[in-house]
């Protein structure tokens, strides 16, 4: 009895995380793109929002820019919208920029169970700096990280050096709030697929 009992608060908490991460998502306008636009609208919107996310970046690190620059694929989500209550989920969508023109947009999904609490947006840049990450990152479906592929996410030194080793795998990542570059964070578990605009 009591097992059962469990069963159904844990459900129950679920559920509820589920239905607040839901009117979070929904309330926040703006940071997400309207339902009502269009699909042409919806583009320039997300664009615009990766425009911005990619000079935040630059700000916090000028040495990321050199590394966007020699990248073979950016793919920028310009806002990854969290919230948890024990149960935790993630949504956002982005632009896959290939050579500086749009060559797809994807949305980005995830999950954790935990003692947590709590709402935030972040940023999210994954550069594929090889020819070969981002031919697999493409043909692929349906993408999770650190099961598909490894991100290394980058650690910035305080002038703002990204660490040797970091800049040197096939595929960086970079985690971004408000206050600028997020150290420490891991993006393992989260699910990439393709969207139709």
């Amino acid at each position: 009895m009591l097992d059962r009992f469990t069963k159904l608060r844990r459900a129950g908490a679920a559920a509820a995380v589920l239905g607040v991460a839901s009117l979070l998502f929904a309330g926040c306008t703006t940071t997400t793109t309207r339902s009502t636009a269009t699909a042409a609208e919806k583009k320039q919107e997300l664009d615009a929002a990766a425009n911005a996310t990619l000079s935040k970046l630059y700000e916090s690190s000028p040495q990321a820019k050199q590394l966007v620059e020699q990248a073979r694929g950016v793919l920028v989500f310009p806002a990854v919208l969290s919230a948890s209550f024990i149960v935790g989920a993630q949504h956002g969508t982005g632009v896959l920029r290939v050579e500086g023109a749009d060559s797809g947009y994807y949305s980005v999904t995830g999950g954790s169970i935990g003692l947590q609490a709590g709402a935030q947006s972040k940023a999210m840049v994954l550069l594929f700096m090889t020819d070969g990450a981002l031919a697999q990152f493409r043909k692929s479906s349906g993408w999770t990280v650190g099961a598909d592929a490894t991100v290394a996410v980058a650690n910035v030194g305080v002038n703002g050096s990204i660490d040797t080793n970091t800049a040197q795998q096939p595929i960086v990542g970079f985690i971004l709030n408000n206050g600028g570059l997020m150290a420490g964070v891991s993006v393992d578990g989260s699910k990439i697929s393709p969207l139709l605009l």
